[in-house]
C-alpha cells in the first residue's frame, strides 16, 4: 500500500520559486473529520485524505506558480508593448525633427542664395561703375593720344621748315 502511495506523489526533483512573503500563508482548507471516522485502524482512508490534501496543495501552488509566470509573461507584454510605443514616438520625433531641419536647411539656402545675388548686385553696379570709368578714361587716352600725334605732326612740319631755311 505504501508503496501504490509513493507512486502518485509528484515528482519533486523540479525546483520551487522562495515564495513571496504575501503568498507565503497559504489557505488550504482541510475537510473537518468526523469524530466517529478514522479512529479505527482504517490506514487507506487516512493515507487517502492525506494525498488529497497534498495533492490539493501541489495544485494550488501549481496555480499559483502558472498564475505568475501568466503575470510575468503580461508585464514583459506590457514592457515591449511600451518600449515599441517608444520607439514609434522616437521614430515620430526624429521624422519631425528631420522634416523641421530639411525645412529649416533650405530656408537658410534661400537667405544665403538671396544674399549672394545681392552681392553679385552690388558687384555688378561697382564694376559697371569702374568700366565707366575705364571707358572714360580710354577715351581720353584716345584722344590725347591724337592731339599728340597732330602736335608731333605740326612739330615735324616746323623743323622741316626751320631746317630748310
Amino acid at each position: 500500500m505504501d508503496a501504490f502511495f509513493f507512486d502518485k506523489l509528484p515528482s519533486t526533483s523540479q525546483s520551487t520559486p522562495k515564495p513571496r512573503p504575501e503568498t507565503s500563508q497559504m489557505n488550504v482548507s482541510c475537510p473537518q473529520m468526523d469524530p466517529d471516522e478514522g479512529l479505527g485502524t482504517d490506514h487507506d482512508s487516512t493515507s487517502e485524505r492525506s494525498s488529497s490534501m497534498t495533492m490539493s496543495m501541489d495544485e494550488s501552488q501549481e496555480h499559483q506558480i502558472s498564475s505568475r509566470i501568466d503575470d510575468i509573461g503580461k508585464k514583459v507584454q506590457d514592457l515591449v508593448g511600451k518600449i515599441n510605443d517608444s520607439r514609434t514616438m522616437d521614430q515620430k520625433i526624429m521624422d519631425n525633427f528631420q522634416d523641421k531641419l530639411v525645412e529649416k536647411v533650405g530656408e537658410i539656402c534661400g537667405q544665403m542664395k538671396e544674399h549672394m545675388y545681392t552681392v553679385y548686385e552690388e558687384n555688378s553696379h561697382a564694376m559697371q561703375a569702374t568700366l565707366q570709368e575705364l571707358t572714360l578714361v580710354l577715351e581720353s587716352c584716345s584722344r590725347l593720344n591724337t592731339e599728340l600725334h597732330t602736335v608731333s605732326q605740326a612739330l615735324a612740319g616746323l623743323n622741316r621748315g626751320l631746317t630748310l631755311h
